[in-house]
């Protein structure tokens, strides 16, 4: 509590606003005030102030002349989110042309956002968001604007906010770079809508999590079991059995993609492993069979509209022949250095993707690897990330990275793609999954 007179202990007091107490939130005293900065705080000066956040909703006075923060009620947060967003629309548009070429002071404000995130520290993330769309108003040199976003007291209810849609952290704190980028080169329709988008999402998260039901709680839970599931489908990185030596007389190495997303796509792609697993562990003469016959599963529990492309092949650990079959999927590369030089294999499509047309057919091929080759195999998704500007990072772009990683082991192979893909795309947002696998050739019998 605020005492506004010379009376201190005037506790038990009730608010004349009639909320519960537990919506209300006590501010230090004048006492505490003086004794934490070192001077007396004058009584009409805190009544002064307390006097201007009452008229601005954010301060409720009581009977006994102490004022209470009353904790902002959901209704009233969305009311102030609606008209924040058409204010931070026309700021973002009339603060493109001074912070053009000058955005240092958002990347870093932005860059705190993500150190705060990662440290799970909710004031330091509110302070650097605020810091962000407050630099961004008084870029726009418009001083009505300010003033009226400063009446919503956005600071202070923009904790309550965060509080409530912290699941949806990750998404609200990569939306600030488009605006970062947009600002920087001085596209100000393109910033001023994207500052809109970005306080109605948050919007949106709110009004999602305030009508949350037992109905959503439940889909999401059986959600968070399929994700369980998921990545179980995942190989285990370590191949072995304790106390046994363990030898194989072919290794299988696939790598597929659904086309679409959600749940149907989801699902397919469980089936397609299920069917695959199942027709490799039987005897098969050759992989055009094996793969007719995972065709045979697919189209008949699969609907017409969905298809996926497949790469599978099999490793010989003692010829080091690599057979394979490549359904309709992006062709995978084999590298070998040889003379300070770097020849690449594609190893391309021999047949169309699965599901997509009845009565397909696929052959076969075989590659002779050497020591020290490497086969890459990735998702469409690494070629099309794009960048701020929409350009796609293209196959080229991946051949040029891996020609430069001779002497690298498949782990460093796989950091360096991925870390190119980074710098290429500066966090804009992508449409699609990444996948990349990345598999060495030993010198010794193996891969």
């Amino acid at each position: 509590m605020i005492p506004l007179n010379q009376r201190e202990n005037e506790d038990d007091a009730e608010d004349d606003t009639n909320r519960p107490a537990s919506e209300l939130v006590h501010v230090r005293s004048a006492r505490q005030i003086s004794n934490t900065h070192g001077h007396r705080v004058n009584k009409e000066a805190v009544s002064e102030i307390v006097g201007e956040f009452q008229e601005l909703g954010a301060v409720a006075r009581a009977k006994n002349s102490s004022a209470a923060v009353p904790v902002p009620r959901p209704e009233e947060i969305q009311e102030v989110y609606e008209i924040r967003a058409a204010l931070e629309e026309i700021a973002g548009l009339a603060a493109a042309r001074a912070l053009k070429g000058n955005t240092s002071a958002l990347r870093r404000e932005v860059d705190d956002m993500r150190a705060a995130f990662r440290r799970r520290d909710l004031d330091c993330f509110v302070e650097h968001d605020v810091a962000f769309h407050r630099h961004i108003l008084q870029a726009s040199q418009n001083q009505t604007l300010v003033r009226v976003w400063d009446s919503l007291a956005v600071d202070q209810r923009i904790r309550a906010v965060f509080e409530t849609v912290s699941r949806d952290f990750p998404d609200v704190v990569e939306s600030h770079q488009p605006i970062v980028d947009a600002l920087e080169k001085g596209r100000g329709r393109e910033a001023g809508l994207l500052l809109r988008n970005h306080v109605e999402t948050i919007l949106e998260f709110l009004k999602k999590s305030e009508s949350d039901s037992g109905f959503h709680r439940a889909i999401r839970d059986d959600l968070e079991r399929a994700r369980e599931v998921h990545k179980a489908f995942f190989p285990d990185p370590e191949l072995s059995i304790p106390g046994l030596v363990c030898e194989s007389f072919c290794w299988g190495i696939a790598i597929g993609d659904v086309c679409g997303k959600g749940i149907g796509a989801a699902l397919l792609m469980a089936s397609l492993q299920a069917s695959l697993r199942a027709q490799a562990m039987h005897v098969h003469s050759n992989l055009s069979n094996l793969i007719d016959g995972v065709e045979r599963l697919i189209l008949a529990a699969s609907p017409k509209h969905l298809y996926a492309s497949l790469f599978y092949s099999e490793y010989d650990p003692v010829t080091r022949v690599l057979s394979y079959v490549n359904a309709g999927h992006n062709a995978p590369m084999v590298l070998r250095w040889k003379d300070n030089e770097c020849k690449i294999f594609t190893l391309e499509s021999t047949g169309p993707p699965l599901g997509l047309l009845e009565g397909s057919q696929w052959t076969s091929q075989a590659l002779q690897l050497e020591a020290d080759d490497v086969l890459v195999m990735y998702t469409d998704g690494m070629t099309e990330a794009e960048s701020p500007g929409g350009e796609s990072w293209g196959q080229e772009r991946l051949k040029t990275v891996l020609r430069d990683c001779r002497h690298c082991s498949p782990a460093q192979i796989l950091t360096g793609v991925v870390d190119g893909v980074l710098a290429f795309t500066k966090g804009t947002a992508q449409g699609d999954d990444m996948t990349l696998v990345v598999v060495g050739v030993k010198h010794e019998a193996g891969i």
